[in-house]
């Protein structure tokens, strides 16, 4: 997975770093109040708090921001859900936890998530395929925890049906953002968490006659 190079006219790599992050947060705010394609550069570097001059000392087009925003949200989703894990649980309370990490993850970085669902399909070539292979790395996380329950012998899921449950745990996570507009009015993030679990881990727990019809 090759990383895009993000030109610089700036060769300290620490203020680089700095600015990029007010860059990304500016970015953030205004992609989910006005869109990508609405929001114009001179509007980030605006929000960001330098003129549009120092703005392309930092990126070298638009796309690059929403470049550093999409890379930036996945590698703070996985630092944070990695720091939430606990190491000492094992089999389905493992399981349990790992996906209730993940979702208070996504609810910390909800605006930054909703950008990375909505946007990151406006990205181009190389870019485009850098970011989907970084999700694809977070669905093979999924997959890694699941293959270790089933090892255990606490679940009985073939290769493609915990690839699909991999893929199903991720949007799960995600729908919290992009369906907040609905979701948020009927939960809080503690009861869909518990709801999700319980659904993902049991399924809809049909009623003895409803098995037997």
């Amino acid at each position: 997975m090759s990383k895009k190079e993000v030109p610089s006219l700036v060769k300290d790599r620490r203020l680089v770093d700095k600015r990029r992050a007010q860059i990304v947060k500016a970015a953030v705010s205004l992609f989910n109040e006005k869109g990508y394609h609405k929001a114009t550069t001179r509007e980030v570097a605006k929000a960001s708090g330098f003129s549009i001059g120092t703005l392309y000392e930092y990126i070298g087009s638009k796309e690059d921001i929403l470049y550093l925003v999409c890379d930036s949200v996945y590698e703070e989703v996985v630092q944070k859900w990695e720091k939430l894990l606990d190491g000492n649980l094992t089999g389905m309370e493992r399981l349990e936890q790992v996906m209730e990490a993940y979702f208070r993850v996504v609810d910390v970085l909800q605006d930054e998530v909703l950008v990375m669902y909505q946007e990151s399909k406006s990205l181009s070539g190389e870019a485009l395929k850098y970011v989907l292979e970084k999700e694809m790395r977070m669905k093979e996380m999924f997959e890694a925890e699941l293959g270790r329950v089933r090892d255990a012998e606490w679940i009985t899921l073939d290769d493609r049906e915990i690839s699909l449950a991999a893929h199903h745990i991720l949007v799960v996570g995600q729908m919290w953002t992009f369906r907040r507009w609905a979701l948020h009015r009927e939960y809080t993030i503690d009861e869909y968490i518990e709801h999700q679990i319980r659904q993902l881990v049991h399924g809809f727990s049909p009623t003895q006659t409803a098995a037997k019809s």
